[in-house]
């Protein structure tokens, strides 16, 4: 299941998450964001026991956005044991999505 996260509760559900991270940078009115919705819901039942899937909208979440740089949506970052380990830009099918986060999990 995806969840929603936003700057107060980042740092708890992400920063200190025992499991590897994806988060899930996307805006509302942004078309590939609400492509690649499904692939990232997808792999979030798939991964259940091993990631946890979350979504942070940028315009409500600005502050942390741009703490991470993030410039363009959607941005996907996978986080393990706090730290960024993966950044992944932009649109992607689900094989080239997964042969990225895979080497993490």
């Amino acid at each position: 299941m995806v969840m929603y996260v936003s700057e107060s509760t980042f740092a708890q559900e992400v920063l200190q998450s025992s499991q590897p991270v994806l988060v899930d940078f996307y805006a509302d009115w942004c078309g590939p964001c609400r492509a690649i919705a499904p692939i990232v819901e997808e792999i979030a039942r798939e991964f259940n026991n091993k990631l946890k899937v979350v979504k942070l909208n940028v315009d409500q979440n600005p502050e942390i956005a741009m703490q991470y740089g993030v410039q363009s949506i959607p941005t996907l970052l996978l986080f393990k044991n706090g730290k960024e380990v993966e950044r992944l830009i932009g649109y992607m099918s689900k094989s080239k999505l997964l042969s990225k986060l895979e080497p993490h999990l």
